[in-house]
């Protein structure tokens, strides 16, 4: 059986998605607008692609008031972590058989 039909994600594959999953990685909660400026895409993107992040397990969202302002924080779920590492897992399976075994000096 091909590498990318056990541990592939097409649904993490899409870019935004993908980077979005990265950024939140090694963090707890970060704010919306971090992670916005680290992916590099307007709000309303952002907002979607969280979204559906969200309805598939992989994020959650926490959105507070603080001092006047409303704020949204998003954080990887346990779910998302183990979706992402499988993924990277697929990537870094994929580039190897492409590179083959290190060259003999």
């Amino acid at each position: 059986m091909p590498i990318t039909d056990t541990l592939f994600d097409d649904f993490i594959h899409v870019r935004p998605r993908l980077a979005i999953l990265v950024r939140l990685a090694r963090a707890g909660w970060v704010e919306f607008t971090q992670v916005r400026q680290s992916v590099g895409c307007s709000e309303s993107a952002l907002s979607k692609q969280v979204s559906a992040l969200q309805a598939a397990g992989y994020t959650e969202v926490c959105k507070m008031t603080e001092r006047r302002r409303r704020r949204t924080w998003i954080r990887l779920t346990e779910e998302g972590s183990t979706a992402l590492t499988r993924h990277l897992d697929a990537l870094e399976c994929l580039a190897a058989q492409v590179r083959g075994p290190a060259p003999r000096r």
